[in-house]
């Protein structure tokens, strides 16, 4: 059965299940379910865990030969398998199968795994594991869902804080959770009983946030110059190639000028977005990039970063180092929306 994150801990105060699989796309909160789940377990008489890794060469026989191994000082055991790329293989899956199939209150398969995509969601192994026991999913802390998630850890360390301090700290920590956790256990320490402000924060915690590819693609197609720059920059500041970046946007580039071609020809909609894997998550910030701009513009921003991408791979001359991270600038700004400045 599916159990929201946030019930957790009431589940866990009941009769425990033969299987628990964490999943999703936030390491931390993942781990710290994993944690409850693991206690839970200890204090219902689990006294024995066996951790299993799955890697390349994992042998999935390790996992019926653990459940089959009891030991003779323990009445029931813990299997924590970790599955780094969330997806078994038909091997694994076969076997996963099998423990749902075969489970006892004896053993406890606590499995935590990355995220698992929707269609892996509806496969005979998923289901199996979901359906004799719990399935937790935590999605990615986006930054409009961060300032809610902030101040309830901020209220859990029973901090005082002034109203401005959680819109401050989500700016700070976007996209790392982990820093985020450790300095909202600092400020609980350093700042006793007072009240905390903006100034507080600023003179106890520096810029922590972390960025991908991926949001900052769809910083530019919600057209926001600001945050779009702002994440630019934080990934050069993190070493990661301009390459990797120039990718990205001309990948989006190229689907908007494809899909605006599309409907301009008049496709339906809901067809078009499904050949171009755009769900309903993303069906927004597609839509508004689309109404901004014609297709004509995603070509030109498309044939931009072709020749960019040649400039940085040595095929054409032209600026390199800091020139091309101008560029990728320029690029970022015209794709969320603010006039060359030559319109201006």
């Amino acid at each position: 059965m599916r159990i929201a994150p946030q019930r957790l801990k009431q589940h866990l105060g009941g009769p425990l299940l033969p299987v628990y699989l964490v999943f999703g796309q936030e390491p931390l909160l993942i781990e710290e379910d994993c944690d409850r789940i693991r206690s839970a377990l200890r204090d219902s008489g689990c006294r024995e865990r066996i951790r299993l890794d799955v890697d390349r060469g994992f042998d999935w026989t390790r996992l019926t030969q653990s459940a089959q191994a009891m030991s003779l000082f323990a009445t029931r055991q813990i299997i924590d398998l970790r599955l780094p790329s969330a997806k078994p293989g038909d091997a694994g899956a076969r076997a996963l199968v099998e423990f749902a199939e075969a489970a006892t209150d004896t053993t406890v398969l606590l499995i935590s795994t990355g995220r698992i995509e929707r269609r892996a969601q509806s496969s005979r192994w998923f289901k199996a594991l979901d359906d004799v026991g719990a399935t937790v999913e935590h999605p990615l802390v986006s930054a409009d869902k961060l300032p809610a998630w902030i101040k309830q850890r901020l209220d859990a360390a029973a901090l005082s804080y002034e109203p401005s301090v959680v819109p401050h700290l989500s700016y700070l920590f976007e996209g790392n959770l982990l820093a985020a956790v450790q300095e909202i256990s600092k400020l609980a320490l350093l700042a006793g009983e007072r009240r905390l402000a903006t100034e507080d924060i600023d003179a106890m915690v520096s810029d922590q946030a972390r960025f991908n590819v991926y949001g900052l693609v769809d910083a530019c197609l919600a057209g926001d110059p600001a945050r779009s720059t702002r994440m630019l920059f934080g990934l050069r500041r993190e070493g990661i190639e301009p390459l990797l970046v120039s990718w990205a946007l001309a990948r989006e580039a190229r689907a908007l000028a494809t899909i605006g071609h599309d409907l301009a020809a008049g496709r339906n909609k809901a067809q078009v977005f499904r050949c171009f894997n755009v769900w309903s998550s993303r069906a927004r910030l597609v839509e508004s990039a689309l109404r901004r701009a014609p297709p004509e513009f995603w070509l030109r921003i498309m044939q931009g970063l072709a020749r960019l991408d040649r400039v940085i791979k040595g095929r054409e001359s032209g600026t390199m180092g800091v020139g091309i991270w101008c560029e990728l600038e320029l690029i970022v700004l015209s794709m969320s929306g603010l006039p060359p400045v030559s319109q201006t």
